[in-house]
């Protein structure tokens, strides 16, 4: 299975944090699974720690991320010509979570995460 992990997902995996389900837990520990995290995500990271809104180093959780056997997604040309078509929600507009929907697609990924919103656009997910 791949497995593609949104931001705050990636987050509560690397600091044992207990609101990750104990399901995506699991998967995301499975050896038999590929876990993609984004460049995207390490990008809104660093935007909201610049702006105080989180206190993690991006560049220390890729790391932890990647000795974990993560592999880290870069954005692709596909990425971004499947974001230009990604649907738009009113009740979700958060360009970063868009940004992995589109990966999610691409790859042909499940996305773990905790965000209800992001079941209006047809991609497969597991609850975070």
């Amino acid at each position: 299975m791949k497995l593609l992990l949104d931001t705050h997902v990636l987050i509560w995996f690397a600091a044992g944090d207990a609101r990750l389900s104990p399901p995506a837990r699991a998967a995301i520990a499975e050896p038999a699974n590929t876990v993609l995290f984004s460049v995207a995500s390490l990008w809104e990271i660093a935007i909201k720690r610049r702006v105080r809104k989180l206190a993690v180093d991006p560049n220390l959780l890729a790391r932890a991320a990647q000795a974990e056997g993560m592999v880290l997604l870069p954005v692709q040309s596909a990425h971004v010509a499947a974001l230009d078509r990604l649907p738009m929600h009113d009740a979700h507009r958060d360009p970063f979570d868009h940004m992995l929907l589109a990966q999610a697609m691409v790859e042909e990924a499940i996305v773990v995460t905790a965000d209800v919103h992001m079941a209006s656009y047809g991609v497969t997910l597991l609850a975070g």
